[in-house]
């Protein structure tokens, strides 16, 4: 079983139409949220870890994931409303987001005792671990569950508006790097973690303190993945794609790499370490294509397994 913690919350999406303001259309999401949904539509075992109001929205929340065949046996339930996440959509389909995050469910997280005896891998990131109390919460169960032998990604999907003293955050996020086996980033992220200098020249050191690799997800250029065994870096180009907005690639890539990972005995610290240059090229195709169908729908509605299946062909590495 992969289990994914963090938040689940509503994107209020841009929809057309208005006289002043455009019309929203509130479409499930949060970064933690879609990489469970994208896992079960992908036919993983998978559960959520989370906090989810009772609201109408909490509602929905949780039928999504019923209908996508995640376990919710750690989701707990509270009277606090639903996080809101308001998106503006660039012309390119790229989407950023202001939070109404102030006293909602998913902040009030308590780290459960135990993870089910048949979890191999845990995946966090995202708002979940900035917004306190249940930052820390969440920080406790990753530091768990790799202290238990368990493969861990992380993913922080820096929304920099949360994030209220930038250095104090930086200087977290390294400290949670000796407790994860795969870090995923966008280079934007790469870049505003690494402060005021490049971040090709700070990923070293992030691996250096834990990780075995590191996968950069860089838009419409494709996944990179760079091991911390060697020079090696390994590119795959992203396919073609009219883009409809980019909600959910991301999360799309963790869920597709944690998939291609366990059915290839590769969801392992030790296994990851250990991939091979066609491993790599195999899991980031896999990754590349799920993400594709991600932008080629409003919001983050990531495909199912028989979606991937009809557009597999074989990984090709990008040239240079």
């Amino acid at each position: 079983m992969i289990v994914v913690g963090g938040e689940a919350l509503i994107d209020l999406v841009p929809a057309g139409g208005g006289d002043v303001l455009p019309a929203l259309r509130p479409v499930r999401g949060g970064g933690p949220y879609n990489t469970a949904v994208a896992l079960g539509r992908l036919g993983a075992d998978v559960a959520f870890a989370s906090r989810v109001s009772t609201d109408a929205f909490g509602a929905a929340l949780m039928a999504g994931l019923g209908a996508a065949g995640v376990d919710t046996g750690l989701v707990q339930r509270g009277a606090e409303p639903t996080t809101l996440a308001v998106a503006d959509i660039s012309p390119d389909g790229s989407a950023g987001f202001g939070f109404y995050a102030e006293g909602t469910a998913d902040r009030l997280f308590r780290a459960p005792d135990a993870l089910p005896a048949k979890a191999r891998a845990l995946a966090v990131g995202t708002c979940s671990l900035v917004l306190e109390p249940g930052a820390s919460a969440y920080e406790t169960l990753l530091q768990r569950a790799a202290a238990d032998g368990l493969f861990t990604l992380l993913d922080p999907n820096i929304r920099a508006g949360l994030i209220p003293d930038a250095d104090a955050y930086r200087t977290r996020f390294r400290s949670w790097l000796p407790h994860v086996a795969l870090l995923k980033l966008s280079v934007e992220d790469a870049q505003w973690l690494a402060g005021g200098r490049p971040w090709a020249e700070a990923l070293p050191e992030w691996l250096a303190a834990g990780p075995r690799a590191a996968v950069l997800t860089r838009g419409g250029e494709g996944l990179t993945a760079v091991t911390a065994s060697g020079p090696e870096r390994y590119d795959v180009p992203a396919p073609p794609v009219d883009v409809v907005d980019t909600i959910g690639a991301g999360d799309t890539v963790n869920a597709a790499l944690l998939h291609w990972f366990d059915a290839h005995g590769a969801l392992t610290p030790d296994a990851l370490a250990g991939l091979d240059a066609a491993g790599w090229h195999a899991a980031l195709g896999h990754a590349a294509r799920a993400a594709a169908v991600t932008c080629s729908r409003a919001g983050a509605e990531p495909p199912y397994a028989a979606e991937l299946a009809d557009a597999a062909g074989p990984a090709k590495p990008a040239e240079g």
